[in-house]
C-alpha cells in the first residue's frame, strides 16, 4: 500500500480499491490466463518484482492470491484498502502503572525491597558496604559533581564511626541542599534538551540569549520545582503561567536545538529549501518533546505509520500543527510589564502589516516598470551575453549593517579610508561602485545616496591640510550602478584619501556603505598609486574572500562586461533605460510608498521607547524581521499531511491534534479551530502531564533511576516503545513513577534522596566471581557500578583541588574558552588560542558558552554529550587519546602548577611525606598507602609537584569514582 496507492501508483497500480486494480490490468479479465499480478509476485533466481526492496513473498502467499483470481477475484464494492498502523495499546510502557505494594516500614527501605528480590531470585549476592572514604566521595561526584574537601572527608568520616547510615542521610540532605546540587543535575536535563548557545548547520552563529534557559534549568533543580510546572513551563509556559517569567524562559526548550540560519533568513518560506528548513525546525521540535518528557520516537511516523507503535502518520502531523506559530527567536521575558508587552506585541504587528503592504506595492510598482522597458532589458542582457566577464570572488569593501529599526540609521556616517604611503600628487580619484546580486540589486550594491571625497595628510582628518575634492552630500544622488564617479584632486600634494557616506544605501530592512574599488592617478605617471594601499574603515564586514576592506585596493573592479566599448554601451544602455523610467508615472506608488515609510519610521520611534528587557532564546511568535525570517505574530501557518514526508506531495490539511497512547481519551483536537496557537500548547502541556499518562512518569522515573546509578532500568531512556528495551524491574520504575506522581510537590530532590539512602546505593563496586557468571553486565545491581568522572566533573575537579574554581560565580552569560575569529559571517571558534589562566574561564564547566560545529576539544575527547541531538545516556569510554589529553592538554598543565602553588603555600612547613598525604586527600579522598607514598615521594622530590600533580590528576584513584 506504500507504493500502490492514490498519490502514488508505482508501476501505474493501485491497490485501494477493485476499480483501480481491475483498471490497472494487473488482473486478466480471462481469469484462466495468467495475471500479471502473479507474474510481478512471483521470484525468479530468488528475487520478485514486487514487493520492491524486500524480499518475496512465500510460495503459499502467492497460492493464496492465485486461488483468490481464480475463484473470480471477489471484492466487494464499498471495501477500500488501506495502509496499516498499528493500534495494540497493549505494551508495558502504554498499560496503567500499577506500583507494588511494600509494608512500610522505618526499617526496610522499599527500594532495597524491590532490588532485593530480584537477587533472590536469580541467585545473586550483594556485595558487601562501600568505605565510608569511597562513600563520601561517591555521594560528592554524584549530587554535586565536584570533589568532597578534606574537611568534609573528615566530618563524614567521624559521624560514620557510629552510624554510617545516619552519616549518608545527613550529608545527602546538606548536598541536595547545595545551589551545586542544581549545576550537577541540571547538566543532566542540558544533555536531553541539545542545549548549546550557537546554531550549528553552516554558519553556527552564536545565540548570545541562551544561557537564560540554562540558569532557568539549574535554578529549578535546586527550587524542586513540581515535576509538572517543569514540564507544562517547557511547552507552554506562555500561555499557562502569564505574567511569570520562568513560563517564557523555559520556552528555550523548544528553542535549545539547532537552527538553519541560511534556510530561515537567507532562502525563507517563499522557496522550497526555506519550507524544508521550516519543517525541520518543526520536526525538531516535536521529536524532542515526545522523546524527552514520553519516551516516545513519534518522528519515526514522518513518511508513514510507525511501524511498531500506535502513532500514525497524521498524528504526527497534527502535532506539527501544534507547533505551526511558534519559531526560535529572542523575546522579552523580563523588564516590560504585561501592558507594555501588549503595546509592544500591537506595534510590531503593525510594523508587520504595513511592511508586507510595502513589499506588496514594491512588486507592483516593479511590473509597471517592467513592461516599457522589456525591450531594453533584452538587449542588456543580450550584451552581457556576449562580452559579459565572470565576477571575482573579491566583491569589495561592505560596512557594519545599520539597523532599520533605528529612526537615525539612514544618516549614519560611515568612512573608509586609504594610506597612500606618502604625500602624492594625485590627478583623478576613482570611485568603482560594488556589485552584488544580494535581493536581486546587482550593479550599484551598498553605494550612498549622499557622500563626500576628502584628502588630507592628517590621518584623524583634524588638521588644517583638509580638503574636500568632491562633495554629493547636499541632497539624494541616483545610484551610479556600473559607471565611475570621478573626482579631480588638483592642488597640493597629500597622503590619506577617505570616502564618507553620509546618507546610506537602504536595503528592504537594513542600511549599508559598500564600495568596489578606489583608484588614485598620480599627477605625472597617470599610475594608480592607490594600488595594494592600507585602508582603514569607521566599521566593516570582513567576510573574505567576498568582503574585505583589503578588497578595496586589490585591482579588481567588476562591471560586468569586458572591453572598453561594451562598458560604454551598457552604460549608454542603462541611460536609456533611465531616461524611459522617468517618463513612466508611478506617482500613485510613490506616495502610497512615502506614506507607509513616514509611517514605519513613526512606529519604529515609539517601538524604541519602550525599555530593552531582559532577552532569552526560545520559542516565539513575535520578534523582529531578520531577512526572510518572519514572525507568524501568532498566526499558524497551514500544515498537510505529506506523502511519503515530501513537501512536494501536500495531502489534506490538518488541525492540532494529539496520538492516542494510552487511552482513547487521551487524544483528540487540540483546541477550537479558532482558538491562539498558544492555546494548542498548552493542550499539550497538559495531556503530557495527565495524571493517566503512564510515558510521562515512567520516563522521568527512568531517568532519574539512571542518574544517580549509572543504568537505566531501561536501557533506551528515549524509546519506551516494541523497538526499545523492556525494564530490568518493572515493578521498582512503576514504584518510583507512582511515587513521584502522587507526592503533592512532586519533588525531584525527595526521588533522589530515597535513591541514594538507600543499600543499593552503598555497596561497594567489587567483583565476585559467583554473581558475574550469572551477571556478568550487573543488570541487577549486585554490586556499584563503577565509572569515570564525565568531562564537566574532570574539569571541574582540576579547577577545584588546583584551588581556582570560583564556585560563587553562578548563573549569567557563559564564559568563552576560545576566541571568536571572523564573528560577522562564520565565525570561527579557536580554542588554541585562549589562555587556560585566565580567571573568567575558571567558572563550573556548566557556564561553559556550548558551541555546535566546533565542540571543545578537551572535552569531546572525555565524552561529553553532543549539543546538536538529545543525549539520553552518555558513552563512557577508554581510549589512548582520553590518556593522551588528560596528560598534555594546556588546562592540565596550567592546573598542575596551580595545584603546585596551592600545595607549597598550605603546607610549606610540612615534611614532603605530610605534604603528599594533602594532595592525596585533595585528589583521591583518602591517604596514600605505604607503596603510594614511596612512589609518590621520590616523583615529587625528582620532578616537582606540578609534575607530581600531572601524575596524580591521570590516576584511577582521581578519573574514577568507586
Amino acid at each position: 500500500m506504500s507504493c500502490h496507492n492514490d498519490v502514488d501508483r508505482s508501476g501505474d497500480l493501485s491497490l485501494r480499491t477493485a476499480t483501480d486494480l481491475f483498471g490497472s490490468g494487473a488482473i486478466s479479465a480471462d481469469l484462466d490466463t495468467t495475471s500479471r499480478l502473479i507474474e510481478m509476485i512471483t521470484p525468479v533466481d530468488g528475487s520478485a518484482e514486487m514487493p520492491q526492496d524486500a524480499p518475496p513473498l512465500s510460495q503459499a502467499q502467492i497460492d493464496v492470491l492465485s486461488q483468490w483470481i481464480s475463484g473470480g477475484a471477489v471484492w466487494p464494492d464499498d471495501f477500500t484498502l488501506t495502509q496499516p498502523s498499528v493500534s495494540d495499546l497493549d505494551w508495558w510502557s502504554l498499560r496503567p502503572i500499577e506500583a507494588p505494594r511494600i509494608h512500610d516500614h522505618e526499617r526496610v527501605h522499599p527500594i532495597d525491597v524491590l532490588i532485593d528480590a530480584k537477587l533472590n531470585a536469580n541467585e545473586l549476592r550483594p556485595v558487601g558496604t562501600a568505605d565510608p572514604a569511597t562513600l563520601v566521595r561517591r555521594l560528592h561526584y554524584d549530587l554535586t559533581g565536584l570533589p568532597p574537601t578534606t574537611a568534609e572527608i573528615h566530618t563524614f568520616l567521624d559521624d560514620a564511626k557510629t552510624d554510617l547510615e545516619n552519616a549518608c542521610i545527613t550529608r545527602v540532605d546538606l548536598l541536595l541542599a547545595s545551589p551545586r546540587f542544581g549545576e550537577k543535575w541540571g547538566q543532566h536535563w542540558l544533555d536531553l534538551a541539545r542545549y548549546a548557545e550557537t546554531h550549528g548547520y553552516d554558519k553556527d552563529k552564536p545565540r548570545t540569549n541562551a544561557w537564560p534557559y540554562r540558569d532557568y534549568v539549574i535554578r529549578s533543580f535546586n527550587d524542586d520545582k513540581p515535576y509538572w510546572r517543569f514540564v507544562q513551563e517547557q511547552v507552554a509556559g506562555d500561555a499557562l503561567f502569564p505574567g511569570d517569567p520562568d513560563g517564557i524562559i523555559g520556552l528555550g526548550f523548544l528553542a535549545a536545538g539547532p537552527w538553519d540560519f541560511i534556510g530561515h533568513t537567507e532562502v525563507g518560506e517563499g522557496k522550497l529549501d526555506g519550507r524544508i528548513a521550516k519543517h525541520l525546525d518543526r520536526d525538531e521540535m516535536v521529536s524532542a518533546v515526545f522523546n524527552v518528557f514520553m519516551s516516545t520516537t513519534v518522528q519515526c511516523a514522518q513518511c508513514h505509520h510507525h511501524k511498531f507503535d500506535p502513532i500514525r502518520a497524521d498524528d504526527y502531523y497534527r502535532l506539527h500543527a501544534v507547533f505551526a506559530g511558534v519559531d526560535r527567536a529572542d523575546r522579552v521575558y523580563a523588564g516590560l510589564s504585561p501592558e507594555q508587552e501588549q503595546q509592544r506585541s500591537h506595534l510590531m504587528e503593525q510594523i508587520a502589516a504595513l511592511e508586507q503592504q510595502q513589499s506588496e506595492i514594491q512588486s507592483e510598482r516593479e511590473r509597471v516598470i517592467g513592461e516599457p522597458t522589456r525591450a531594453m532589458d533584452r538587449r542588456i542582457e543580450e550584451l552581457i551575453q556576449k562580452h559579459g566577464v565572470e565576477q571575482s570572488v573579491a566583491f569589495g569593501y561592505h560596512s557594519q549593517i545599520a539597523n532599520r529599526q533605528i529612526a537615525s540609521a539612514p544618516d549614519t556616517a560611515k568612512w573608509v579610508q586609504l594610506d597612500l604611503g606618502e604625500p602624492r600628487s594625485i590627478a583623478l580619484v576613482r570611485l568603482t561602485p560594488a556589485f552584488d546580486n544580494y535581493n536581486a540589486i546587482g550593479a550599484g550594491f551598498g553605494f550612498p545616496l549622499r557622500y563626500r571625497i576628502e584628502v588630507s595628510n592628517d590621518e584623524q582628518f583634524a588638521d588644517a591640510s583638509v580638503r574636500c575634492v568632491f562633495d554629493a552630500s547636499s541632497e539624494d544622488q541616483p545610484n551610479p550602478k556600473l559607471e565611475q564617479i570621478v573626482a579631480e584632486t588638483a592642488g597640493p600634494a597629500f597622503r590619506f584619501l577617505r570616502v564618507t557616506a553620509t546618507k546610506l544605501s537602504p536595503r528592504r530592512n537594513d542600511f549599508i556603505f559598500a564600495l568596489g574599488e578606489i583608484e588614485a592617478l598620480d599627477a605625472q605617471s597617470g599610475e594608480n598609486v592607490a594600488l595594494h594601499a592600507a585602508v582603514t574603515s569607521l566599521d566593516s564586514i570582513e567576510a573574505e574572500p567576498r568582503w574585505s576592506v583589503n578588497n578595496l585596493t586589490d585591482g579588481i573592479a567588476y562591471r560586468r562586461v569586458e572591453g572598453t566599448s561594451a562598458i560604454a554601451n551598457l552604460i549608454q544602455l542603462h541611460r536609456d533605460r533611465a531616461k524611459i523610467l522617468r517618463n513612466v508615472d508611478t506617482s500613485r506608488f510613490e506616495s502610497r510608498l512615502t506614506k507607509i515609510t513616514q509611517s514605519l519610521s513613526d512606529l519604529r520611534t515609539r517601538q524604541n521607547h519602550f525599555p530593552v528587557g531582559a532577552k532569552v532564546y526560545a520559542a516565539a511568535t513575535h520578534f523582529d524581521v531578520q531577512g526572510q525570517f518572519k514572525p507568524t505574530e501568532g498566526e499558524p501557518r497551514p500544515i498537510h499531511l505529506l506523502h511519503r514526508g515530501d513537501l512536494r506531495s501536500p495531502v489534506e490539511r490538518v488541525d492540532p491534534g494529539l496520538p492516542v497512547l494510552w487511552n482513547p481519551k487521551s487524544a483528540g483536537a487540540c483546541a477550537a479551530k479558532d482558538a491562539d496557537e498558544a492555546d494548542s500548547r498548552a493542550c499539550l502541556a497538559r495531556y503530557l502531564t495527565a495524571r493517566d499518562n503512564p510515558l510521562v512518569w515512567r520516563s522521568i522515573a527512568n531517568r532519574l533511576w539512571q542518574w544517580v546509578f549509572g543504568q537505566p532500568l531501561v536501557s533506551t531512556p528515549n524509546d519506551f516503545g516494541r523497538m526499545g528495551t523492556l525494564p530490568t524491574h518493572p515493578e521498582l520504575l512503576d514504584y518510583l513513577a507512582t511515587r513521584l506522581r502522587d507526592d503533592p510537590q512532586q519533588s525531584i530532590k525527595a526521588i533522589v534522596r530515597l535513591l541514594v539512602t538507600s543499600k543499593a546505593y552503598r555497596r561497594a563496586s567489587s567483583a565476585d566471581e559467583h554473581n558475574a557468571a550469572i551477571d556478568s553486565n550487573n543488570t541487577l545491581l549486585w554490586r556499584f557500578n563503577r565509572r569515570r568522572l564525565t568531562a564537566e566533573e574532570f574539569r571541574d575537579s582540576l579547577l577545584s583541588i588546583s584551588g581556582v574554581l570560583r564556585l560563587d560565580d553562578r548563573g549569567g552569560p557563559s564564559f568563552q574558552d576560545f576566541v571568536i575569529e571572523k564573528p560577522q559571517h562564520s565565525p570561527h571558534y579557536e580554542y588554541h588560542l585562549h589562555d587556560p589562566n585566565d580567571p573568567k574561564s575558571h567558572r563550573r564547566s556548566i557556564y561553559r558558552f556550548v558551541v555546535r560545529s566546533q565542540p571543545q576539544p578537551m572535552m569531546t575527547t572525555l565524552d561529553c554529550a553532543d549539543p546538536s541531538i538529545s543525549v539520553p545516556q552518555r558513552d563512557e569510554s577508554t581510549t589512548a587519546l582520553q590518556a593522551l589529553t588528560q596528560w598534555n592538554h594546556r588546562l592540565t598543565e596550567a592546573m598542575s602548577k596551580q595545584f603546585a602553588t596551592r600545595l607549597q603555600s598550605t603546607s610549606h612547613s610540612n615534611t614532603t611525606d605530610q605534604q603528599i598525604d594533602l594532595a592525596c586527600q585533595w585528589m583521591w579522598g583518602r591517604s596514600p598507602s605505604n607503596d603510594e607514598r614511596t612512589m609518590l615521594r621520590t616523583l615529587m622530590q625528582t620532578h616537582g609537584e606540578a609534575t607530581l600533580a600531572r601524575v596524580m590528576f591521570n590516576t584511577s584513584q582521581f578519573i574514577y569514582v568507586e
